[in-house]
């Protein structure tokens, strides 16, 4: 065997019949982000988000709705997911029927009754299947 730089000698510390090569360490971060990339789509496919509503957010609706409905982008826990609407002086003015439709789990659903002009606030509280909640609101009005 050869003396390296150092004077050992190459090999010395292999055993017979086996090679070892140290990992770069290049290829140590690649696969360590890959592993994250491949983690990624877990993390935030968690929550349940809304894709639109009726009446939509901001709008500025002639007459009062009789319902106010919210999609999600996954189907939520019916027991855990709430919807309420309040008026400019935060009082609850809906029905409280709130509830995820029973056909499409992506809905969520609360009555009105006849409801004069004004600003009103949805409210949303919902827990996606998986269990991770999430909250928010929109204002609507009525001429």
């Amino acid at each position: 065997m050869k003396d390296d730089a150092w004077g050992k000698k190459k090999g010395a510390d292999i055993p017979p019949g086996r090679t070892f090569r140290r990992a770069d360490p290049g290829t140590i971060a690649a696969v360590l982000f890959f592993a994250f990339l491949c983690a990624l789509p877990a993390l935030s496919f968690g929550h349940a988000f809304p894709d639109h509503s009726d009446p939509r957010v901001g709008a500025t609706v002639n007459s009062a709705p009789a319902q106010v409905r919210v999609w999600f982008d996954s189907a939520l826990e019916p027991a855990f997911s709430t919807i309420m609407v309040h008026n400019a002086g935060n009082i609850m003015v809906d029905k409280r029927d709130s509830r995820v439709d029973p056909s499409d789990p992506t809905l969520l659903v609360v009555s009105l009754p006849p409801l004069p002009a004004g600003t009103y606030r949805v409210i949303w509280n919902v827990v996606a299947r998986d269990g991770h909640r999430t909250t928010g609101d929109f204002t609507f009005t009525i001429k």
